[in-house]
């Protein structure tokens, strides 16, 4: 095989890895084309298991909103790491489009799944989040601000690092603002 032929075949495999690339940056920015960004929306209602839900009552906490179906397979795949981080950290979910308050009840009862759920049968919530494709994961800072989304699948470690990366973030915001703050005054 002669020297051109082989750096034309290197040449081919570098332009399909491009086009791959492409593709799979073009259907990301497709499916996060609604969703919405900066201070994260009003998110208040009343969970299944009868507790009251309100992301401004949590203003001060690290939040994962997490939306999923009971019809949805790839929501399926992630439903215990949901359920393992929501033993750590502020976690509301919504079941998008997923049927009555009982039919999600026996659904997570059935999945034997314990994390906290608001039932968006209409899809009421979805839509003031800009959510067509589930699982879609927000991290919300302490501020209210969305600081990450993921449409997707998402494993339990890069949800967590999500996390940890917004806490890293509002450590040093903090240090910053500690730093910058002249003797005597409060930090903002």
């Amino acid at each position: 095989m002669s020297n051109s032929s082989r750096s034309r075949r290197w040449a081919r495999r570098g332009i399909e890895l491009a086009l791959i690339v492409a593709l799979i940056f073009g259907l990301r920015a497709w499916q996060q084309r609604d969703i919405v960004t900066g201070l994260a929306p009003e998110l208040e209602g009343v969970l299944l298991d009868g507790r009251a839900a309100s992301l401004a009552e949590l203003r001060g906490k690290l939040v994962l909103v997490h939306f999923w179906a009971v019809w949805c397979p790839v929501c399926a795949l992630e439903e215990g790491s949901i359920d393992a981080i929501a033993q750590d950290y502020q976690v509301i979910t919504v079941a998008m489009h997923s049927g009555s308050d009982v039919e999600v009840a026996s659904y997570l009862k059935e999945s034997g799944l314990d994390f906290p759920v608001l039932n968006d049968p209409a899809g009421v919530y979805a839509n003031r989040w800009g959510v067509t494709a589930v699982p879609a994961s927000f991290v919300i800072d302490t501020d209210g601000r969305i600081r990450f989304t993921e449409i997707g699948y998402s494993t339990g470690i890069g949800l967590r690092i999500r996390l940890w990366l917004a806490e890293r973030a509002e450590e040093k915001i903090a240090e910053v603002d500690a730093k910058n703050t002249p003797p005597g005054m409060m930090p903002p």
